[in-house]
């Protein structure tokens, strides 16, 4: 083995080590209920096996003897019973603990994602293999570590019940187990062929995948509705969605029928073998050399040796087929930022005294050529509305972009009162600017929850009151049915839904009610009707006071 594949062999064991602690971190007491659960519902049949063949032997000789021994055949019956309705028992919990278990670890690892998505730099999202890696992370996150979990008890479990079957088999010829162990073998290799094969082949048609959910998604989602009925588009995309699905149908079909001729001849095999142990067993009870009670237990001594064979190969190659999988929601959650906090960051200041500067600042996206900015120096002072006009494509919202370190610049620097933002906390820098982006979020939240947003941790009814004010949102606002508390958007019900310059006008609002010492407004008024940007405008002057604000348009009405 070169050493190459030795290291993944051991990522891919350290990844199933950290889902096993990723389930026990979930809920310690369901996941030890489940392996307690496991090793019971193990030994039970074998038990309840055993105690079969003592009832038909004891039902034998008293035919034989014409004696019938009542107590003797209640104890029998009533062992025999107690035995199936404990594991009817174990069945029902372990079920109740699969149900609750899988439920935490849901939402457990669903957190993580989020987390994960939150922490990672925008640049991340501007590169096709983050959304490839993603996309197979979210896919299968949601069973993958609980599949795990039962192949791993499944291991556990089909261990020990074939230890107590080979035990029992031992009894009448160690054949009889070489069989058994050797009839599963070509069963084995195909399934841990089939794993990779199936593995290898999901990985490299991630992209196919997400063409068809991209499809999928302008035909379901609201934003894309108006454009895809306005231009007569819902054919088109039908039979692209169509073509894509055809092409893997059709590749999962191909795979799948190949896979399968493999095992046919696996489930050949098996026959084969349980043919010679039952003619075995058959002439071993005509010869008289074990009891029809014997022969019942070992038949199915063998039976169940064969499917606690099955067990233990799907449990070993349910875990390499996981491991293969899992490997993308470890992959994903390895994922590091690139912007982050300094180790000894500086405090922002408390007031900010001389500005903002961008001094020679150049920058190009990650994976393109071409510089959106370069050299550009900027300064912008306290107590004033500092203007940037421009083209598009000129770089303005690029600026609000690098200011808030949602992405570094290639040279140059953003320094504030002197100070490299580079050098401030992450989360204060951001916490000390408000922003409305060109591409601002409709929330279809209530209206004072979607103003609150702007300052999460504040619940201030006054400040939201000025805050639409500010914006003149105010005017459709008092209007609702139910004030401030009316749930806007329509993708619930009981809600009301706003034009886009209203939406704006929300998001403004947002935006204002955040006490920070910085404001940028991009593109503020793009949506709203004249009447209401001139009645913003006029109010600039007014929001500069004991703040900068950087205002970013294309517009000459300021």
């Amino acid at each position: 083995m070169n050493k190459s594949r030795k290291k993944k062999w051991k990522a891919d064991l350290g990844n199933i080590h950290n889902s096993l602690m990723m389930m026990y971190r979930c809920d310690r007491k369901l996941f030890i209920a489940k392996i307690l659960i496991t090793v019971i519902q193990s030994v039970l049949p074998l038990v309840s096996l055993y105690v079969l063949k003592l009832l038909i032997d004891f039902v034998t000789v008293s035919i034989a003897g014409g004696h019938f021994r009542t107590t003797e055949a209640l104890v029998y019956v009533l062992f025999f019973c107690g035995i199936f309705l404990l594991n009817r028992l174990m069945t029902l919990a372990a079920r109740l603990v699969n149900t609750f278990l899988t439920q935490k670890l849901s939402d457990y690892i669903s957190n993580s994602l989020h987390q994960k998505s939150t922490e990672l730099d925008l640049s991340y999202y501007d590169n096709s293999k983050y959304h490839d890696t993603f996309h197979r992370a979210q896919q299968e996150a949601s069973y993958r570590p609980m599949q795990i979990l039962d192949s791993f008890t499944s291991i556990i479990g089909s261990f020990l019940s074939l230890a107590g079957t080979v035990v029992i088999l031992a009894s009448f010829s160690w054949i009889v187990i070489f069989i058994m162990i050797f009839a599963c073998l070509p069963d084995f290799i195909i399934k841990l062929y089939k794993s990779r094969k199936l593995y290898y082949w999901n990985k490299n048609h991630t992209q196919l995948f997400r063409s068809a959910n991209y499809i999928s998604a302008l035909l379901t989602n609201r934003t894309s509705a108006k454009e895809i009925r306005t231009f007569g588009l819902a054919g088109y995309f039908q039979n692209k969605f169509n073509r894509l699905r055809k092409v893997i149908r059709s590749q999962i079909i191909r795979i799948n029928m190949r896979l399968s001729a493999l095992d046919i001849f696996a489930i050949v095999f098996e026959t084969a073998a349980l043919f010679f142990i039952v003619f075995m067993l058959i002439r071993g009870t005509v010869s008289g050399a074990i009891t029809i009670g014997s022969f019942v237990m070992l038949f199915e001594a063998f039976r169940r040796g064969q499917s606690y064979m099955q067990g233990l190969i799907g449990g070993i190659t349910g875990v390499y087929d996981n491991r293969l999988f899992i490997r993308n929601l470890f992959d994903f959650l390895k994922l590091k930022p690139n912007i982050v906090t300094p180790t000894n960051p500086k405090p922002f200041p408390q007031k900010i005294l001389h500005g903002i500067e961008f001094r020679n600042v150049t920058f190009a996206y990650p994976d393109s050529s071409k510089n959106v900015l370069e050299n550009f120096c900027l300064s912008v002072k306290p107590n004033s509305v500092t203007q940037i006009r421009g083209e598009n494509g000129f770089g303005k919202t690029t600026l609000i972009k690098l200011l808030f370190r949602l992405y570094d610049c290639n040279e140059g620097g953003i320094y504030i009162d002197g100070t490299d933002i580079r050098e401030f906390d992450l989360f204060e820098l951001r916490k000390n600017i408000s922003v409305i982006f060109q591409d601002f979020i409709c929330y279809n939240f209530s209206v004072k929850e979607n103003i609150q947003l702007g300052e999460i941790d504040t619940a201030d009814i006054e400040r939201i009151r000025q805050s639409l004010e500010t914006s003149t949102a105010d005017s459709f606002v008092q209007n609702l049915p139910s004030g401030y508390d009316t749930r806007l958007g329509k993708y619930f019900s009981n809600s009301e839904d706003l034009s886009m310059g209203q939406w704006q006008r929300v998001a403004l609002a947002r935006a204002l009610y955040s006490n920070a010492p910085i404001l940028v407004l991009d593109e503020p008024t793009s949506f709203m009707d004249a009447q209401s940007t001139r009645s913003f405008f006029a109010r600039l002057d007014e929001l500069a006071q004991n703040r900068i604000v950087l205002l970013i348009t294309h517009s000459d009405e300021v």
